[in-house]
């Protein structure tokens, strides 16, 4: 999605769609993680890409990860990032957008 522009960029933000329609009926049920009551692996990964997703969609401008169609991640994200360890370790999205931004500028010029 990131280095995606035009009709890419719709087919790449259509199979994120899919995959997070699948984490969120398939994946994380009525668990508070997808590990249960503890944070396990699955939860680092996934928090890590749903992390770095929501800078992505800001920077290329499409929203994917909304929470009226994924009401069950989101509430999951939210608990995932008030985890005191997780939380004192997560970069700041507001400088992440900056370095995002001019990093797909130069890309897409260059495309």
């Amino acid at each position: 999605m990131f280095r995606s522009t035009g009709q890419e960029l719709q087919n790449t933000a259509k199979e994120a769609l899919e995959m997070l329609q699948n984490v969120e009926e398939h994946g994380l049920g009525e668990k508070k993680f997808f590990n249960g009551d503890n944070i396990g692996l699955v939860d680092l990964a996934f928090g890590s890409i749903v992390y770095w997703l929501q800078v992505i969609e800001d920077v290329v401008g499409v929203k994917i990860f909304v929470s009226h169609k994924f009401p069950r991640l989101h509430a999951w994200l939210e608990t995932f990032k008030q985890v005191p360890i997780i939380e004192e370790n997560l970069p700041n999205q507001d400088e992440m957008l900056v370095v995002f931004k001019r990093r797909r500028e130069q890309l897409v010029a260059s495309a």
